[in-house]
């Protein structure tokens, strides 16, 4: 599922095969469009489609280049268009200084009173910036509230992508990344965090390769998704199902998933979600701020029997490999994990266990014996390069015996032929060289994850 976030069906450049552009979008996968007044003529239109289409969603606002139309009657209208349930945000509104179409004092003007509006109705504001990043952080900054929204069509600085996460905003990515002298965009999307992620087409402007010069279209917005995928290392159903989930909770669309998954892909691994429940409170975990993991809910109402996570593995042929995940641990569910491990074993599948390594503890004996033969890898969670430093991190309802029952955990793995993995967090206060060094003294493989990054 994809959802072009920024769209302007209601141009004219739509007006005589409208039921054909919103075909091929459905053919390709394009489920929900939010399309985006520009002026207060092209609101109007954009509230009709909206109203006429279930599966458009409307936007209304005045783009900077029309600021110098605007008047009190404007911002009266635009209100009243933007207390119906199918308009989802106030916009498109910001800054421009590339054209000038509208002076800049003007812009500036008008961009506030749609902020204000924005927060007054409680809504999202979509923001275009061109060639203006310190007036509109200027005017960010003297708000009393800054209200959720997005940066459109992102460009400009790296230190700009920055201060608008600081703020809170989404950030969409439209068909420019695909082009070949987009080096600079490529790099940012990298930095961008997965959960502030928006796709467009800003249609039918912006066509991505190979359709460039040409009108673009919601159905392109495929093409775009393709290379955000690649520069993110994931895969399209990924980077859809997480652009989509963060369209859906920005705009309040209808569709947000919530309930949870058992077994999830990412990539081109499948994960198995089977306890919330673990031995630590880790001060960085990231469910204190979500349960979502790459655009899955994974927050179970109950743990699930073995019987339902034997029911809930769909085919494996397409997953290199099978990985107990999920937001808890699953070594506290032993028993289950082996038989499940057994269950895709038998299919030749690979299978790994991510872990905070605590497992002895929790059965008090060396459970490493009865891996062998169902697990092949074990991904162990050391975060830390001494015992007091992990459990003011990871706070272990063992207390200071958990990191040394990790480290001798992850060497009877090692004596015992599976594959081990050490990771720590690139937490500014944990020694990176210290952990890798513990991971080495015992023959394991060291791995840095990244804070905030989870899957």
């Amino acid at each position: 599922m994809l959802i072009d976030s920024h769209a302007h069906l209601e141009m004219p450049e739509f007006a005589g095969d409208l039921p054909q552009v919103l075909e091929r979008a459905n053919q390709a996968g394009v489920s929900h469009i939010i399309t985006i007044g520009s002026d207060l003529a092209s609101c109007y239109k954009a509230h009709a489609l909206a109203q006429k289409h279930e599966r458009i969603y409307a936007a209304v606002g005045i783009h900077p280049h029309e600021a110098q139309d605007f008047h009190a009657d404007t911002l009266r209208q635009i209100k009243t268009l933007a207390q119906s349930p199918k308009v989802v945000a106030i916009g498109e509104s910001g800054l421009d200084y590339h054209y000038l179409h509208s002076p800049e004092e003007v812009q500036r003007r008008v961009f506030r009173e749609q902020l204000n509006l924005a927060c007054e109705l409680n809504l999202p504001v979509i923001i275009h910036n061109r060639q203006a990043e310190d007036d509109l952080l200027m005017i960010l900054k003297d708000l009393p509230v800054i209200p959720k929204g997005v940066l459109h069509c992102f460009s400009g600085s790296e230190a700009f992508l920055h201060k608008c996460l600081d703020y809170g905003f989404y950030i969409s990515i439209a068909g420019p990344v695909t082009f070949p002298k987009a080096g600079e965009l490529r790099e940012l999307v990298r930095l961008i965090p997965n959960d502030r992620l928006l796709l467009e087409t800003d249609c039918p402007y912006l066509s991505p390769a190979p359709w460039r010069g040409r009108r673009n279209e919601p159905a392109h917005l495929k093409a775009t998704a393709q290379k955000v995928a690649e520069l993110k290392g994931l895969s399209l159903e990924d980077i859809g199902r997480i652009s989509s989930l963060n369209t859906q909770q920005l705009f309040g669309i209808a569709g947000v998933e919530t309930a949870a998954k058992i077994a999830y892909p990412i990539r081109d691994s499948l994960y198995l979600n089977i306890t919330n429940r673990c031995t630590n409170n880790c001060t960085f975990c990231a469910r204190q701020k979500s349960y979502y993991v790459q655009g899955h809910y994974l927050r179970l109402a109950k743990e699930p029997t073995l019987d339902e996570i034997i029911a809930a593995l769909p085919d494996l042929q397409p997953y290199k490999e099978l990985v107990f995940c999920g937001f808890g641990e699953p070594m506290l569910r032993l028993e289950a994990l082996l038989a499940v491990a057994k269950h895709v074993k038998a299919q030749g599948k690979t299978v790994r266990v991510n872990t905070n390594g605590q497992a002895n503890l929790i059965y008090g004996r060396n459970i490493v014996p009865e891996l062998v033969g169902l697990v092949d890898a074990l991904s162990i969670s050391l975060n830390a390069p001494s015992a007091g430093q992990y459990q003011q991190l990871c706070q272990s309802v063992y207390g200071d015996a958990a990191y040394q029952s990790i480290i001798e955990f992850a060497r009877n793995a090692v004596v015992a032929g599976l594959q081990v993995t050490l990771t720590a967090l690139d937490l500014p206060q944990v020694d990176l060289t210290a952990c890798a060094k513990a991971a080495q003294e015992i023959g394991a493989a060291f791995r840095i994850r990244h804070y905030d990054v989870v899957g």
